[in-house]
């Protein structure tokens, strides 16, 4: 009786060892694999399937998930308060399907004329196709690394200094598709690369900042010339326009005069018309109306000869008849009368 309870004692105990060993490996058997990851399965090392987002069932000790190098950045603060980012390596059993950004460590180049620069890239890829990813390639991260800076180099040896640092977008757009081309057999999509810091010897960047110092001045002397000539321009042509028109008004205003003194020229000859006509109405009848006018104008020029304090002598001309046909002429008009004595 001790024996039989002895026996089906250590067969209780071996069922309660075995459903604890097939519990555990139904909950090591049970992967959930999150989303936008995949998980690739292997049976004693040979490929299997590969494991979708969500819970999957795999046989413990028989399938294992193959384990891929990864790399990822991790940021930190310098001495000098700027933030930095250094790759660290590590092995994952699961492979991220989104896209990756990798910052790849600063490297030296040499240009095309032989210029000594440091520069450093940022990759932006999508692993396409996990199984080229697992198998084609040793270790993916480091393969991309090397395959951008031997590219990088290749490129930046083609072209000169000056070109490096103005060429930006012509220098990614290469990278990119030669490093798309390169991964494409590894499953990989470059989706985009940019370049964070071109950084040319201290003396290039001192002798640059001088150039461009000078330029500066230049450009500064420059602008000052010609807001200079500018205003001098604009000067010189205001005064001309304030001569001609200073010019414009003299012409106008001679012109206004002139015509202003032809008026009143035809007036005053408009009324000695009219004068003389009326003249020659009234004495018509009794005289010669010419010799009325010219006797008055000679009167009136004896006049004027005589004026001033200091003419005291009066020349006559030498043909007296023509004074006396003018005091005759007059005496006609007065009708004879000889003028009345003063008294004097």
């Amino acid at each position: 009786m001790q024996e039989a309870a002895g026996i089906s004692s250590l067969g209780f105990s071996f069922l309660i060892v075995l459903a604890v060993f097939v519990i555990i490996m139904i909950a090591k058997g049970i992967v959930v694999v999150k989303q936008a990851q995949v998980m690739i399965i292997e049976r004693f090392g040979k490929y299997l399937e590969v494991l979708n987002p969500g819970i999957n069932w795999i046989i413990p000790i028989m399938d294992k998930p193959h384990l891929m190098e990864w790399r990822e950045n991790r940021e930190y603060v310098d001495g000098a308060g700027r933030t930095r980012s250094i790759p660290q390596t590590s092995m994952r059993d699961v492979i991220d399907m989104r896209e990756t950004v990798y910052d790849l460590p600063r490297q030296s180049v040499i240009t095309k004329d032989n210029v000594g620069i440091e520069i450093n890239a940022l990759l932006y890829f999508q692993i396409t196709d996990p199984l080229k990813a697992a198998y084609q390639v040793e270790s993916l991260p480091t393969a991309i690394e090397k395959l951008t800076q031997t590219t990088l180099r290749n490129i930046i040896g083609e072209m000169d200094l000056d070109q490096t640092l103005t060429s930006r977008e012509i220098i990614k757009s290469k990278l990119q598709v030669i490093l798309d081309e390169a991964t494409n057999k590894w499953g990989v999509k470059v989706n985009r690369v940019e370049l964070q810091d071109i950084i040319p010897p201290a003396a290039i960047r001192e002798a640059m900042e001088k150039q461009m110092k000078a330029e500066r001045d230049r450009r500064a002397m420059v602008t000052e010339a010609e807001g200079t000539k500018t205003a001098q321009i604009l000067k010189a042509e205001a005064i001309r326009e304030s001569e001609i028109k200073k010019a414009e008004g003299a012409k106008q205003a001679a012109i206004l005069q002139a015509e202003g003194i032809s008026e009143a020229k035809i007036k005053v000859a408009t009324a000695e018309a009219e004068s003389v006509k009326i003249v020659a109405a009234t004495v018509a009848q009794s005289s010669n109306p010419a010799s009325y006018m010219i006797s008055l104008k000679y009167i009136e020029a004896l006049g004027k000869m005589t004026e001033g304090k200091d003419n005291k002598v009066i020349y006559m001309p030498y043909e007296a008849s023509n004074v006396l046909g003018a005091v005759a002429a007059i005496k006609d008009l007065t009708g004879g009368v000889p003028a009345q004595n003063t008294g004097k």
